[in-house]
């Protein structure tokens, strides 16, 4: 039996509707840009690029429901509403037709963001690792198993603060699609069980301060809601 000199952290993993059983995360991926007027937004280019991505940590994820503290080193605290790709079988290098049968399920997700933190790795060209990867960062509703959805490839992405709508576009407006993310990254990861992909957020991104409330949708899955308290 191994013995560790600290008490392993305890498996960060995702509810899925209708079981008690847990999905078990290892990775989570983030595609960056990828909705058009989103791209426009941020000041980079709308047209069909490869993708690109950054990562955070597997403890980020935090659920649906939950309170968090704004973060510190931040004075430009984001939201970014997306849907969640949840890989349930190993895939490298492959094309996006067998890459479709990899997306086990989805969820709604919310990528936080440290914008000021991004801007200024941006400008320095550094990596993004303070901006995106910092603690409950990952905001995941439920998973929903894809045989009980069908492929995502259309229906709308919502969000809100304080009851407000912010965003608002649809999945059929993603400049990469599913199967297309799931290929393309596969060409750089032996893809496994385990393996998250937030898929990019539509145009509308904006700050919240503690005491807002975010509610988001992705048409078919869960509401995901999040609560802003003050910084610790």
């Amino acid at each position: 039996m191994t013995s560790y000199i600290f008490a392993p952290a305890e498996q960060a993993s995702v509810a899925v509707r209708g079981t008690t059983a847990r999905y078990a995360v290892t990775r989570i991926f983030c595609v960056g840009r990828n909705y058009a007027a989103h791209a426009l937004e941020m000041g980079g280019n709308p047209e069909r690029e490869p993708p690109f991505y950054f990562s955070k940590p597997a403890s980020a994820l935090v659920p649906t429901g939950a309170t968090v503290p704004y973060p510190p080193g931040t004075k430009n605290y984001h939201y970014e509403m997306e849907l969640v790709i949840a890989i349930g079988a190993p895939v490298f290098k492959v094309t996006p037709e067998v890459a479709r049968a990899a997306a086990w399920g989805y969820a709604a997700g919310l990528d936080m963001t440290r914008r000021d933190l991004q801007a200024e790795a941006k400008a320095a060209g550094r990596p993004w690792d303070t901006a995106k990867g910092f603690e409950q960062s990952a905001v995941i509703t439920e998973l929903v198993r894809a045989s009980d959805l069908g492929p995502m490839n259309a229906g709308a992405i919502t969000l809100a603060v304080n009851g407000v709508e912010k965003q608002r576009g649809d999945l059929a407006d993603m400049i990469w699609s599913v199967p297309e993310i799931i290929s393309n990254l596969s060409q750089f990861y032996h893809l496994q069980p385990g393996d998250l992909i937030y898929t990019g957020t539509p145009e509308g991104v904006g700050a919240v301060k503690p005491g807002d409330v975010i509610t988001g949708r992705v048409e078919g899955l869960a509401e995901l809601s999040l609560t802003i308290a003050a910084a610790e």
